[in-house]
């Protein structure tokens, strides 16, 4: 069926995850991102098809259950709460959890990889959390008011710099989506969303 999980967390985990996401409260990173991520996880089976299914949806459930804007080490800490709560929720269910800590760990990478650097599941997993660069014009921007908002504890400049630097280092890549399902469907707005941030953060 369509829009059906691979496989049933009981309600409690569920629960569970929407408190991490909510600690500490973000502008973005908080379970609507996790929704909106499921999204493309459900589209990405329709067009392309997961090859595994069950990993890379609990990868995506926990891939930023702990973050505090600004660590180095959110996707590491994410990616062992993911083993733990595996081991806690779904013990008898034979799912690599070792895969799904490494998708997560993968995210700490995001605009570093090369298609040829990752399987077919870890590109379409990639991708769906970086979806939102091609999204509607209004959408996009929202999405770049969040991550501003996350780090307004960094001095403004020192922000926009960065931020345009790494905005930049995308729309420069060859490839901006590691997979052909989302290249084909989101690369030329998220290159229009791009220069468009860009442009702004001058």
């Amino acid at each position: 069926m369509k829009d059906a999980a691979p496989i049933e967390l009981p309600a409690e985990a569920f629960a569970e995850l929407e408190t991490f996401y909510a600690t500490p409260p973000r502008a973005y990173h908080n379970f609507a991102h996790v929704q909106e991520v499921l999204k493309h996880y459900f589209a990405a089976g329709e067009g392309a098809g997961w090859d595994r299914p069950v990993e890379p949806y609990l990868a995506v459930l926990y891939h930023d259950a702990i973050y505090e804007a600004g660590r180095s080490d959110n996707e590491a800490r994410s990616a062992e709460l993911a083993l733990d709560r595996i081991a806690r929720w779904l013990p008898d269910r034979k799912v690599d959890a070792a895969r799904v800590a490494e998708l997560i760990d993968l995210t700490a990478r995001h605009g570093q990889l090369r298609a040829d650097q990752v399987d077919r599941d870890a590109a379409l997993f990639l991708d769906c959390d970086m979806a939102i660069l091609g999204a509607e014009p209004a959408v996009f921007d929202a999405y770049d008011r969040g991550i501003a908002a996350e780090y307004r504890h960094v001095p403004g400049w020192l922000f926009k710099l960065n931020r345009r630097r790494f905005l930049k280092a995308l729309l420069e890549k060859e490839r901006i989506f590691l997979s052909d399902f989302f290249h084909a469907s989101y690369d030329a707005q998220a290159r229009a969303n791009l220069r468009r941030a860009i442009n702004t953060k001058r």
